[in-house]
């Protein structure tokens, strides 16, 4: 019998963190297929998560439901490719270290605390994204 091989992407070896309100557990599956922490109707087809806490921070602060903010550490079950929503013309090089996957990410602890936003730099990213999506703009691919 042989092993299959492990899944494979950037970062690989890296802890991985999905910021989110919805409370869930150890050893369960985050899976695309759900619509979007930032409100958007259409189910994703993808999964995202982060190698920097911080891009994990923003997922659960900007989360559109209601609930605890909670930042799960993950670990991808497939392969995973760098975000194009945060990556290419918006921030070359990927310094946000932000990823999606079709495959799920398995939940393998959750972050206790970390230090959130101040209110007026929350308040101010909500307000830009307010206005992205009355213009129109696709928030997420």
């Amino acid at each position: 019998m042989t092993d299959a091989p492990s899944p494979t992407g950037p970062d690989r070896g890296a802890t991985f963190y999905h910021g989110t309100r919805a409370d869930l557990q150890v050893g369960d599956l985050l899976a695309a297929g759900w619509t979007s922490n930032y409100g958007t109707e259409k189910p994703l087809s993808w999964i995202y998560f982060s190698a920097a806490l911080e891009s994990a921070i923003w997922g659960c602060e900007l989360a559109a439901v209601d609930g605890r903010e909670r930042i799960y550490i993950v670990e991808p079950t497939g392969d995973w490719c760098d975000d194009p929503n945060l990556t290419d013309q918006k921030f070359p090089g990927n310094p946000t270290r932000s990823y999606r996957s079709r495959a799920p990410l398995r939940i393998v602890g959750e972050v206790a605390s970390w230090e959130p936003h101040p209110p007026e730099v929350l308040a101010a990213m909500k307000a830009n994204l307010a206005r992205l999506q009355a213009e129109g703009a696709p928030i997420i691919d």
